[in-house]
Protein backbone atom coordinates (compact mmCIF):
# COMPACT_ATOMS: atom_id res chain seq x y z
CA UNK A 1 0.00 0.00 0.00
CA UNK A 2 1.45 3.33 -1.03
CA UNK A 3 -0.53 6.46 0.06
CA UNK A 4 -0.07 9.94 -1.60
CA UNK A 5 -0.78 12.46 2.02
CA UNK A 6 -2.12 16.13 1.20
CA UNK A 7 -1.92 18.64 4.14
CA UNK A 8 -1.65 22.16 5.25
CA UNK A 9 0.70 21.79 8.32
CA UNK A 10 3.14 18.69 7.95
CA UNK A 11 4.42 19.39 11.13
CA UNK A 12 1.30 19.02 13.44
CA UNK A 13 2.10 16.20 16.22
CA UNK A 14 -0.85 13.95 15.40
CA UNK A 15 -0.41 14.31 11.73
CA UNK A 16 3.45 13.26 12.27
CA UNK A 17 2.29 10.10 14.70
CA UNK A 18 -0.21 9.25 12.13
CA UNK A 19 2.16 8.76 9.50
CA UNK A 20 4.50 7.11 11.75
CA UNK A 21 1.92 4.38 12.82
CA UNK A 22 1.00 3.86 9.36
CA UNK A 23 4.95 3.54 8.36
CA UNK A 24 5.37 0.89 11.07
CA UNK A 25 2.23 -1.32 9.65
CA UNK A 26 3.79 -1.42 6.55
CA UNK A 27 2.27 1.79 4.86
CA UNK A 28 4.26 4.02 2.11
CA UNK A 29 3.42 7.48 2.72
CA UNK A 30 4.60 10.29 1.26
CA UNK A 31 3.56 14.04 2.16
CA UNK A 32 3.02 16.91 -0.48
CA UNK A 33 2.44 20.13 1.95
CA UNK A 34 0.69 23.15 0.83
CA UNK A 35 2.96 25.56 -0.13
CA UNK A 36 3.19 29.07 0.85
CA UNK A 37 3.63 30.59 4.48
CA UNK A 38 1.82 29.14 7.49
CA UNK A 39 0.29 30.70 10.63
CA UNK A 40 -1.60 29.19 12.76
CA UNK A 41 -4.51 30.70 14.83
CA UNK A 42 -7.13 27.77 16.48
CA UNK A 43 -5.92 25.80 13.79
CA UNK A 44 -7.32 28.03 10.78
CA UNK A 45 -4.76 28.34 7.97
CA UNK A 46 -5.35 31.92 7.81
CA UNK A 47 -1.91 33.15 6.32
CA UNK A 48 -2.21 31.46 3.31
CA UNK A 49 -3.70 32.97 -0.35
CA UNK A 50 -6.26 31.54 -2.72
CA UNK A 51 -3.02 31.99 -5.01
CA UNK A 52 -1.41 29.40 -3.02
CA UNK A 53 -3.94 26.58 -3.34
CA UNK A 54 -4.51 27.23 -7.15
CA UNK A 55 -0.57 26.57 -7.28
CA UNK A 56 -0.95 23.49 -4.87
CA UNK A 57 -3.09 21.82 -7.57
CA UNK A 58 -0.71 21.14 -10.61
CA UNK A 59 2.10 19.56 -7.90
CA UNK A 60 -1.14 17.43 -6.77
CA UNK A 61 -2.04 16.37 -10.28
CA UNK A 62 1.67 15.61 -10.97
CA UNK A 63 1.91 13.48 -8.27
CA UNK A 64 -1.32 12.01 -9.00
CA UNK A 65 0.16 9.89 -11.79
CA UNK A 66 2.86 7.99 -9.64
CA UNK A 67 2.57 4.68 -8.24
CA UNK A 68 0.38 5.34 -5.54
CA UNK A 69 -2.61 3.56 -4.56
CA UNK A 70 -4.68 5.93 -2.36
CA UNK A 71 -4.41 9.92 -1.86
CA UNK A 72 -5.20 10.97 1.96
CA UNK A 73 -6.25 15.09 1.99
CA UNK A 74 -6.01 15.90 5.27
CA UNK A 75 -8.32 19.08 6.57
CA UNK A 76 -10.75 20.11 4.04
CA UNK A 77 -8.58 22.73 2.15
CA UNK A 78 -6.73 20.20 0.45
CA UNK A 79 -10.31 18.58 -0.46
CA UNK A 80 -10.67 20.63 -3.99
CA UNK A 81 -7.04 19.31 -5.44
CA UNK A 82 -7.31 16.10 -3.90
CA UNK A 83 -10.79 15.75 -5.74
CA UNK A 84 -9.74 17.68 -9.02
CA UNK A 85 -7.07 14.83 -9.58
CA UNK A 86 -8.95 11.97 -12.21
CA UNK A 87 -6.66 9.06 -10.49
CA UNK A 88 -6.55 8.14 -7.31
CA UNK A 89 -9.60 7.83 -4.97
CA UNK A 90 -9.66 10.17 -2.26
CA UNK A 91 -9.54 8.93 2.03
CA UNK A 92 -10.90 12.62 2.89
CA UNK A 93 -9.54 13.87 7.07
CA UNK A 94 -11.31 16.40 8.71
CA UNK A 95 -9.49 18.09 11.71
CA UNK A 96 -12.16 19.65 13.62
CA UNK A 97 -12.21 23.29 12.96
CA UNK A 98 -12.52 22.72 8.95
CA UNK A 99 -15.74 20.79 9.41
CA UNK A 100 -17.23 22.87 13.03
CA UNK A 101 -15.42 26.51 11.87
CA UNK A 102 -15.71 28.64 8.80
CA UNK A 103 -14.53 26.32 6.34
CA UNK A 104 -17.24 24.16 6.88
CA UNK A 105 -19.34 24.79 3.71
CA UNK A 106 -16.84 24.14 1.19
CA UNK A 107 -15.52 20.79 3.90
CA UNK A 108 -19.35 19.37 3.74
CA UNK A 109 -18.94 20.22 -0.44
CA UNK A 110 -16.26 18.05 -0.64
CA UNK A 111 -16.95 15.19 2.01
CA UNK A 112 -19.74 14.05 -0.39
CA UNK A 113 -17.89 14.06 -3.53
CA UNK A 114 -14.85 12.12 -1.45
CA UNK A 115 -14.56 8.03 -1.73
CA UNK A 116 -14.52 7.66 2.36
CA UNK A 117 -14.39 10.69 4.78
CA UNK A 118 -12.75 9.80 8.79
CA UNK A 119 -13.51 12.36 11.59
CA UNK A 120 -12.93 12.21 15.11
CA UNK A 121 -15.90 12.25 17.01
CA UNK A 122 -19.72 11.43 16.31
CA UNK A 123 -20.56 15.19 16.49
CA UNK A 124 -17.64 16.34 13.69
CA UNK A 125 -19.80 12.96 11.40
CA UNK A 126 -22.97 14.63 12.08
CA UNK A 127 -21.79 18.33 11.00
CA UNK A 128 -20.57 16.40 7.81
CA UNK A 129 -23.67 15.26 6.62
CA UNK A 130 -22.23 12.62 5.05
CA UNK A 131 -21.21 8.62 5.97
CA UNK A 132 -17.90 9.02 7.88
CA UNK A 133 -15.64 6.84 10.12
CA UNK A 134 -15.26 7.78 13.40
CA UNK A 135 -12.01 7.68 13.52
CA UNK A 136 -10.21 9.45 16.87
CA UNK A 137 -6.63 10.40 16.97
CA UNK A 138 -4.92 7.65 18.85
CA UNK A 139 -2.60 7.96 21.69
CA UNK A 140 1.01 6.79 22.16
CA UNK A 141 0.56 4.63 25.28
CA UNK A 142 4.05 3.93 25.69
CA UNK A 143 4.91 7.58 26.24
CA UNK A 144 1.80 9.07 27.84
CA UNK A 145 1.21 6.60 30.97
CA UNK A 146 1.53 7.61 34.88
CA UNK A 147 4.73 8.01 36.93
CA UNK A 148 5.53 9.95 39.84
CA UNK A 149 4.13 12.98 40.19
CA UNK A 150 6.82 14.36 42.75
CA UNK A 151 9.72 13.41 39.76
CA UNK A 152 7.99 15.16 37.50
CA UNK A 153 7.59 18.28 39.59
CA UNK A 154 11.30 18.27 40.13
CA UNK A 155 12.13 17.76 36.53
CA UNK A 156 9.80 20.82 35.46
CA UNK A 157 11.26 22.59 38.63
CA UNK A 158 7.66 22.97 40.00
CA UNK A 159 6.80 22.92 43.32
CA UNK A 160 5.88 19.52 44.98
CA UNK A 161 3.76 21.13 47.94
CA UNK A 162 1.47 23.54 45.64
CA UNK A 163 -1.49 22.52 43.51
CA UNK A 164 -1.18 22.53 39.79
CA UNK A 165 -3.77 23.16 36.91
CA UNK A 166 -2.55 22.52 33.40
CA UNK A 167 -3.90 24.88 30.57
CA UNK A 168 -2.35 22.74 27.37
CA UNK A 169 -2.77 25.35 24.77
CA UNK A 170 -1.74 28.74 23.86
CA UNK A 171 -3.21 31.74 25.75
CA UNK A 172 -4.00 33.59 22.37
CA UNK A 173 -5.84 30.71 20.70
CA UNK A 174 -9.58 32.18 21.32
CA UNK A 175 -11.19 28.91 20.10
CA UNK A 176 -9.45 27.45 23.94
CA UNK A 177 -11.25 30.54 26.10
CA UNK A 178 -7.81 30.97 28.26
CA UNK A 179 -9.79 33.65 29.45
CA UNK A 180 -12.20 31.91 31.05
CA UNK A 181 -9.87 28.75 32.22
CA UNK A 182 -8.60 31.81 34.47
CA UNK A 183 -11.78 33.11 35.60
CA UNK A 184 -12.77 29.16 36.69
CA UNK A 185 -8.85 28.61 38.46
CA UNK A 186 -9.40 32.43 40.13
CA UNK A 187 -13.05 31.26 41.61
CA UNK A 188 -11.25 27.90 42.76
CA UNK A 189 -8.70 29.99 44.42
CA UNK A 190 -11.11 32.33 46.17
CA UNK A 191 -13.05 28.95 47.85
CA UNK A 192 -9.77 27.26 48.95
CA UNK A 193 -8.90 30.78 50.47
CA UNK A 194 -5.77 31.59 48.20
CA UNK A 195 -4.50 34.59 47.04
CA UNK A 196 -2.40 35.09 43.34
CA UNK A 197 1.78 35.40 43.24
CA UNK A 198 3.44 35.36 39.89
CA UNK A 199 5.96 32.70 39.63
CA UNK A 200 7.87 31.78 36.87
CA UNK A 201 9.36 28.61 35.75
CA UNK A 202 11.73 27.41 32.74
CA UNK A 203 10.30 29.63 29.84
CA UNK A 204 7.06 29.31 30.64
CA UNK A 205 5.25 32.11 33.45
CA UNK A 206 2.53 30.90 35.12
CA UNK A 207 0.07 32.59 37.25
CA UNK A 208 0.56 31.22 40.88
CA UNK A 209 -0.64 31.36 44.25
CA UNK A 210 0.02 31.30 48.05
CA UNK A 211 -2.44 30.64 50.85
CA UNK A 212 -3.93 33.98 51.85
CA UNK A 213 -2.48 34.10 55.26
CA UNK A 214 1.20 33.62 53.88
CA UNK A 215 1.50 30.34 55.39
CA UNK A 216 3.45 29.11 52.08
CA UNK A 217 3.13 26.79 49.19
CA UNK A 218 0.98 24.13 50.51
CA UNK A 219 -2.34 25.40 49.47
CA UNK A 220 -0.72 26.91 46.29
CA UNK A 221 -3.21 26.90 43.22
CA UNK A 222 -0.74 27.42 39.70
CA UNK A 223 -2.49 27.33 35.94
CA UNK A 224 0.39 26.82 33.52
CA UNK A 225 -0.85 27.49 30.05
CA UNK A 226 1.69 25.88 28.08
CA UNK A 227 2.55 25.72 24.04
CA UNK A 228 5.63 25.05 21.73
CA UNK A 229 6.45 22.09 24.42
CA UNK A 230 7.75 19.04 22.65
CA UNK A 231 5.51 16.44 22.53
CA UNK A 232 7.22 13.45 24.20
CA UNK A 233 8.01 15.84 27.23
CA UNK A 234 4.23 16.78 27.82
CA UNK A 235 3.68 13.28 30.04
CA UNK A 236 6.03 15.14 32.12
CA UNK A 237 3.54 17.99 32.33
CA UNK A 238 0.51 16.11 32.65
CA UNK A 239 2.08 13.85 35.58
CA UNK A 240 2.80 17.00 37.05
CA UNK A 241 -0.36 18.22 37.33
CA UNK A 242 -3.07 17.91 39.51
CA UNK A 243 -5.34 18.27 36.86
CA UNK A 244 -5.78 19.37 33.59
CA UNK A 245 -8.26 22.37 32.77
CA UNK A 246 -10.28 22.42 29.06
CA UNK A 247 -12.34 25.40 28.33
CA UNK A 248 -12.50 25.39 24.61
CA UNK A 249 -15.88 26.50 23.33
CA UNK A 250 -15.37 23.69 20.43
CA UNK A 251 -13.16 20.75 19.58
CA UNK A 252 -13.04 18.19 17.88
CA UNK A 253 -11.16 14.74 19.47
CA UNK A 254 -8.97 17.15 21.73
CA UNK A 255 -5.09 14.59 22.44
CA UNK A 256 -4.83 16.78 25.41
CA UNK A 257 -7.85 15.13 27.02
CA UNK A 258 -6.85 11.63 25.77
CA UNK A 259 -3.50 12.23 27.07
CA UNK A 260 -4.34 13.41 30.39
CA UNK A 261 -6.66 10.32 30.42
CA UNK A 262 -4.08 8.11 29.55
CA UNK A 263 -1.82 8.96 32.49
CA UNK A 264 -4.48 8.97 34.73
CA UNK A 265 -4.71 12.65 35.53
CA UNK A 266 -7.99 14.18 36.54
CA UNK A 267 -9.35 15.90 33.74
CA UNK A 268 -12.29 19.02 33.91
CA UNK A 269 -13.64 20.31 30.55
CA UNK A 270 -16.28 21.64 28.99
CA UNK A 271 -18.61 19.35 26.93
CA UNK A 272 -17.25 19.65 23.77
CA UNK A 273 -16.40 17.55 21.31
CA UNK A 274 -16.08 13.59 22.05
CA UNK A 275 -15.10 14.65 25.47
CA UNK A 276 -18.40 13.37 27.34
CA UNK A 277 -18.01 10.35 26.20
CA UNK A 278 -14.11 9.92 26.44
CA UNK A 279 -14.82 10.81 29.91
CA UNK A 280 -18.03 8.52 30.78
CA UNK A 281 -17.36 6.41 33.79
CA UNK A 282 -13.68 7.67 34.43
CA UNK A 283 -13.03 8.78 38.18
CA UNK A 284 -12.72 12.27 38.58
CA UNK A 285 -12.87 13.48 34.95
CA UNK A 286 -15.77 15.43 34.90
CA UNK A 287 -17.63 17.96 32.23
CA UNK A 288 -19.69 21.09 32.81
CA UNK A 289 -21.02 24.22 31.16
CA UNK A 290 -20.86 27.05 33.15
CA UNK A 291 -18.43 28.65 35.10
CA UNK A 292 -18.98 27.51 38.50
CA UNK A 293 -20.08 24.03 37.55
CA UNK A 294 -16.29 23.74 36.11
CA UNK A 295 -15.18 25.51 39.44
CA UNK A 296 -17.18 23.09 41.31
CA UNK A 297 -15.68 20.43 39.65
CA UNK A 298 -12.10 21.77 39.70
CA UNK A 299 -12.07 22.32 43.46
CA UNK A 300 -13.36 18.78 44.07
CA UNK A 301 -10.91 17.22 41.80
CA UNK A 302 -8.27 19.47 43.68
CA UNK A 303 -9.60 18.83 47.09
CA UNK A 304 -9.27 14.66 46.59
CA UNK A 305 -5.92 14.92 45.35
CA UNK A 306 -6.34 11.79 44.05
CA UNK A 307 -5.56 10.43 40.38
CA UNK A 308 -8.17 9.44 37.98
CA UNK A 309 -8.61 5.76 36.30
CA UNK A 310 -8.74 6.89 32.34
CA UNK A 311 -5.77 4.84 31.17
CA UNK A 312 -7.86 1.77 31.56
CA UNK A 313 -10.60 3.31 28.84
CA UNK A 314 -7.88 3.86 26.41
CA UNK A 315 -6.80 0.81 25.11
CA UNK A 316 -9.42 1.31 21.90
CA UNK A 317 -8.07 4.67 21.40
CA UNK A 318 -4.11 3.45 20.91
CA UNK A 319 -2.17 4.90 18.08
CA UNK A 320 -1.53 1.66 16.91
CA UNK A 321 -5.50 0.79 16.73
CA UNK A 322 -5.81 3.91 14.85
CA UNK A 323 -3.30 3.39 12.24
CA UNK A 324 -5.08 -0.30 11.51
CA UNK A 325 -8.21 1.88 11.45
CA UNK A 326 -7.17 3.99 8.75
CA UNK A 327 -4.95 1.27 6.98
CA UNK A 328 -8.65 -0.73 6.48
CA UNK A 329 -10.40 2.38 4.68
CA UNK A 330 -7.27 2.62 2.63
CA UNK A 331 -7.76 -1.04 1.77
CA UNK A 332 -11.54 -0.49 0.96
CA UNK A 333 -11.42 2.95 -1.20
CA UNK A 334 -8.50 0.95 -2.94
CA UNK A 335 -10.36 -1.95 -3.60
Amino acid sequence: MRVLNLVTNDEAEFFRQQVAVLQAQGVEVDVLPVPGKRVTTDHADRSRSVLDYVRYYPAVLKASFGEYDVLHANYGLTAPAALAQPNLPVVLTLWGSDILGKPAPLSRFCAKRADAVIVMSDEMAAATGTDCHVIPHGVDLDVFRPFSSEVARDVLGWRRDGKHVLFPYAKQRAVKDYPRAERVVDEVRNRLGTRPVAVEVGDVTQTGECSADGAGAADAVALHAIHGVPHDRMPLYLNAADAVLLTSKSEGSPNAIKEALACDTPVVSTPVGDVPDLVAGVRNATVASTDDELADALASVLERGEPSDGRRTMTELSAERMGERIRAVYDSVAR
